[in-house]
């Protein structure tokens, strides 16, 4: 009973000593050996097997040296381990077959990958278009393209044209007084179908809608390619939906005066002032530069009589024109 209550009272786990047969344990190391009797507050001692018997004196007990007694309480762990790593190293022998079949369906269908770099994305490019074999859509906004820029694009379209590649492409409105853009639009004129409208929010392109190419910072310098067809669908359908309210090339320039002394550009801006826009945010949605924006609100002033800033986005309220263009749509 006595043995029982003293074991209750020392409760511990097979890494652990109690303080007291730690100090007991260093007596013995440094005496060599200790008595049965002094060991009785700490049993722990002889479950960790710690101490044995001496020989020569059965009253008294001999440390085992810690290197022995280290071994023996890891070895089994040791087997264990190893054991379990061998298991593991079946489990993942078993399901790389299975991991090799969902690696490649992803990378096939369902990847999206960050492209840095104009090496990378240009490359990336290229490989795409190589492979589009029906239709390739895009979206460029307006803004002054370096000339490598455009030939760079001639070279990566002539294949598609010569394949029978239904090409289509949506620019801004300001893209018709774009000394670059029209250089190319002369390059393609009757093979590759462009239209124009007043707003678009980030550059886009779509091969046979199973990749899609779309940016993430304005310099250009980092885009996503993506080939999940869910993802890839959905772009189809935006271009698909701007497509049907832009204006095409070959019509007479949307800047024209419209009835009022509005153009329609000015209708455009118009809208984006009463919603709260800048003249820096105006003029980036528009694809113009911010001096070409300006004039355009002057004379949208000056059409309808307004002095001020603030009396311009009443006066524009009050005329009407914005449920002008609802109409007309």
């Amino acid at each position: 009973m006595a043995t029982n209550q003293t074991k209750a009272a020392h409760p511990h786990s097979v890494t652990e000593l109690c303080a007291e047969g730690g100090r007991l344990y260093a007596n013995a190391l440094r005496t060599g050996r200790i008595a049965r009797e002094d060991v009785k507050p700490a049993p722990c001692l002889m479950e960790f097997a710690l101490l044995h018997p001496d020989p020569d004196d059965p009253d008294w007990l001999r440390p085992v040296p810690p290197s022995v007694a280290l071994a023996q309480r890891l070895n089994p762990l040791e087997r264990e381990i190893a054991q379990r790593r061998r298991l593991t190293i079946e489990m993942a022998d078993t399901f790389e077959p299975f991991m090799t079949l969902s690696a490649q369906s992803t990378t096939s269908t369902h990847s999206i990958t960050v492209l840095e770099g104009s090496d990378r994305i240009n490359a990336a490019l290229d490989l795409a278009t190589a492979q589009c074999r029906t239709q390739m859509l895009t979206v460029q906004p307006s803004g002054r393209r370096p000339e490598q820029r455009i030939i760079q694009g001639l070279e990566r379209d002539r294949p598609l044209l010569e394949r029978g590649v239904s090409i289509r492409t949506l620019y801004q409105h300001t893209a018709r007084y774009s000394p670059e853009k029209l250089a190319y639009v002369d390059q393609v004129a009757g093979k590759v179908e462009i239209r124009t409208i007043d707003e678009l929010v980030e550059r886009l392109i779509i091969c046979d809608e199973t990749v899609a190419f779309i940016p993430t910072r304005d310099d250009q310098k980092v885009a996503l390619e993506l080939r999940h067809p869910g993802l890839v669908r959905y772009l189809a359908k935006v271009f698909e939906f701007m497509w049907g309210r832009a204006v095409p090339l070959s019509t007479s320039a949307p800047y024209e005066t419209a009835s009022g002394g509005i153009t329609d550009i000015q209708h455009s801006i118009a809208k984006l002032l009463v919603e709260g826009h800048v003249d820096e945010a105006i003029a980036r949605r528009l694809g113009m530069n911010v001096r070409t924006c300006r004039a355009h609100i002057a004379k949208l002033a000056t059409a309808l009589g307004s002095g001020s800033r603030a009396q311009l986005g009443y006066l524009i309220a009050e005329s009407g024109i914005l449920k002008q263009d609802g109409a007309s749509e």
